[in-house]
């Protein structure tokens, strides 16, 4: 029997909340399995902007998010920021793919040092010497010279470091189609298929179907 695709998304204390939950249903309709991590700036941002209010505690944060999503107990875990023996802290059991999405300019110049202090930048650490996938997302502007340099160093590392910033040629009519855009292009990067955003070329005089 083929093992579900596991991929490790982590979300920080960027604006941009609708981001990382989006991808994150998506990945679990594709039937991957998600392993969740939760900065705690990334709580206020997800209050703030979402209204949620996420458990403290990891069993409970898995239990939210599995009602959340309608997903099935083994395909979302929540691993607590000092987790050291979850896999994601070791090279033996963490997934070789990460997505960090929203990515804070703190957590991109953390793993862009090998800084390692908690379990996201361990697991971003881990990705990296694994030579796995690693995505950032960030979303920040105006960006200092110290940003773009450490998305230098990230991308000279091999990072894919997409910003979040939606394209228009699918004229988008909301919110969640600017959401999708950039969701739709990490999947592409994941090797997912996904339907959310018609191909350039491939939908000259139409919008496609979004589920």
């Amino acid at each position: 029997m083929q093992q579900p695709q596991t991929i490790t998304v982590a979300f920080t204390g960027a604006s941009g909340a609708p981001y990382g939950l989006r991808l994150v249903e998506k990945l679990l309709a594709a039937k991957c399995r998600v392993y969740l991590l939760i900065s705690s700036a990334a709580r206020v941002v997800m209050a703030t902007e979402q209204d949620l209010k996420i458990p403290a505690g990891p069993d409970a944060a898995s239990a939210f998010f599995r009602t959340r999503f309608g997903c099935e107990d083994d395909q979302l875990t929540v691993f607590g920021k000092d987790d050291w023996f979850s896999p994601v802290a070791s090279g033996s059991a963490a997934p070789r793919q990460m997505v960090i999405c929203p990515c804070s300019t703190g957590t991109l110049s953390a793993v862009a040092t090998g800084k390692s202090d908690n379990l996201i930048e361990r697991g971003a650490d881990v990705v990296l010497k694994e030579r796995g996938q690693l995505i950032v997302v960030p979303r920040e502007m105006p960006l200092s010279t110290l940003h773009l340099e450490n998305m230098l160093a990230l991308s000279r590392m091999g990072v894919t470091v997409m910003p979040a910033a939606p394209g228009f040629y699918h004229q988008p009519e909301s919110i969640q189609d600017m959401v999708d855009f950039v969701v739709a292009r990490i999947l592409d990067h994941l090797a997912i298929e996904q339907t959310l955003v018609p191909r350039w070329g491939y939908q000259p005089n139409g919008r496609d179907h979004r589920s």
